[in-house]
């Protein structure tokens, strides 16, 4: 997936940030707890698409890195 599409794309319920996650292709929102599926390398963000990530999922997620 592009760097610089994925730095436009927001979580359509939240609109926070989201995560690449590759192996799982999926997209990831913190704040919602929601994973969206990446299919032939098109972002489903539609929330009757979505996954709810597990507390293993995200606490598995690295601590972001304040903007400065």
């Amino acid at each position: 997936m592009d760097t610089k599409l994925l730095e436009l794309l927001v979580c359509p319920v939240t609109k926070g940030p989201l995560e690449l996650q590759r192996e799982a292709q999926e997209l990831w929102s913190r704040s919602a707890r929601m994973a969206y599926p990446i299919r032939n390398g098109i972002p489903i963000l539609l929330e009757n698409e979505a996954r709810t990530l597990t507390d293993d999922e995200l606490e598995s997620l690295k601590p972001r890195t304040p903007l400065v």
